[in-house]
């Protein structure tokens, strides 16, 4: 008698759950993509319990159609790519067409849409990844999904959720990074009929970080470009008692993720005057051409690979380096060189260049780079200080 066989569909998506769906901040992120994908303007997130008995995400993005809101729950079927060369280039925070049927398979899963200029809209209703209905109804223009009951038919997922209060926070932390890092979206958060979280649109990143952090005397302005590589954000100054602990946020073109690339510039730019240990509050965003980050890496799209490691380090560090040294270092006018066609990767080092290859591509960059700053010793200056509403959500 044979030993395999094909698992049936639903423990099939509830696998797959396991690596996309671990908490409820983890659906929270996964809607709130889909609908800033969509073109939304406005999010509202409603979560109750901490998100384990009601997770709501309502957006005014473009909506479906009857036929697609069908497919949308159905595992890898996705407007964002069609072949495999699109995943060199992509643009979009969502792809695989996971999320939709991983969260439904441990759920109780109502999706509401209408497209934008359509007479109605579609209702579907999805229990433990099973369709329970689908009828046409009156909905307002964009996509509502309600999440009820996680993990109620997994038992043994469900007992390791934290506290109601520790997943409202990890909700709230997320959503935070999200309306940093989509300044022109609104965003409202509520928890148990409670406001946390309420930003209008901004004009710009500026604005937002006010909106959401209040006045920063504590922190500098970093912004840098060269290499074809554009950086931007806040870190910690540097003062008697060394950068301020807190957050780090890194968005690389919009993406919310932990690099250790990133992770060891900014440990580098920050050797000398930190306290070991210690771990500096940065806010950064990078901005690259997509063909030279791969994204489809981690299964929660957390991480990414960047074809030029060094290169983007080094921006990094410098960038921080000359704002930390304000005063001491000139401000440098730099612009990108050219957009490059990415070299072949070796398959024994995957995301790694050859060693020759990073020699060339170093020396075609580093005279945009401008002079090496140095590790700053000390600075007590900030040009940051606007008015704004506070709230913490440091740890």
């Amino acid at each position: 008698m044979p030993r395999i066989h094909r698992l049936p569909p639903d423990l099939a998506n509830q696998i797959a759950a396991g690596e996309v769906v671990e908490r409820p901040a983890s659906v929270v992120k996964e809607l709130v993509e889909n609908a800033l994908d969509a073109g939304a303007r406005r999010i509202a997130i409603a979560v109750e319990l901490g998100g384990k008995k009601l997770i709501r995400v309502e957006d005014d993005g473009e909506g479906m159609e009857a036929e697609d809101a069908r497919l949308a729950i159905e595992r890898h079927a996705t407007s964002k790519i069609a072949r495999s060369d699109d995943l060199g280039a992509i643009r979009t925070l969502g792809f695989r067409g996971e999320a939709l049927p991983s969260i439904a398979s441990v759920s109780h899963f109502t999706l509401r849409t209408r497209a934008r200029g359509a007479q109605s809209g579609t209702e579907i209703k999805v229990n433990a990844g099973a369709i329970a209905s689908i009828r046409e109804v009156g909905a307002p223009e964009g996509t509502c999904v309600e999440v009820a009951d996680l993990f109620y038919n997994l038992p043994a997922r469900r007992k390791f959720l934290k506290s109601d209060t520790a997943e409202a926070t990890q909700v709230s932390r997320l959503t935070t990074q999200l309306a940093l890092g989509y300044p022109e979206v609104g965003f409202t958060l509520n928890s148990g009929g409670r406001t946390l979280l309420q930003c209008p649109p901004a004009a710009g990143l500026r604005d937002r970080f006010f909106q959401l952090f209040g006045d920063r005397p504590d922190l500098v302005e970093v912004k840098k470009d060269a290499g074809g590589i554009a950086i931007e954000g806040f870190a910690a100054a540097l003062g008697d008692q060394g950068p301020v602990r807190g957050a780090q946020n890194v968005f690389v073109n919009r993406r919310i993720v932990k690099d250790r690339t990133i992770a060891h510039a900014i440990i580098d730019a920050y050797s000398v005057a930190t306290i070991k240990e210690r771990s500096p509050e940065v806010h950064l965003f990078l901005r690259i051409a997509p063909e030279r980050v791969d994204v489809n890496v981690h299964p929660t799209k957390a991480e990414v690979r960047f074809l030029e490691q060094s290169l983007v380090h080094e921006v990094l560090r410098r960038a921080l380096g000359e704002a930390l040294g304000q005063g001491r270092t000139p401000e440098l006018q730099l612009t990108a060189p050219p957009a490059f066609a990415p070299e072949p990767r070796p398959a024994s080092i995957p995301g790694v260049l050859a060693g020759a290859a990073v020699a060339n591509r170093w020396a075609e960059h580093r005279d945009s780079l401008g002079p090496d700053p140095g590790f700053p010793i000390a600075n007590r200056q900030s040009p940051i200080a606007t008015a704004g509403f506070p709230v913490d959500i440091r740890p």
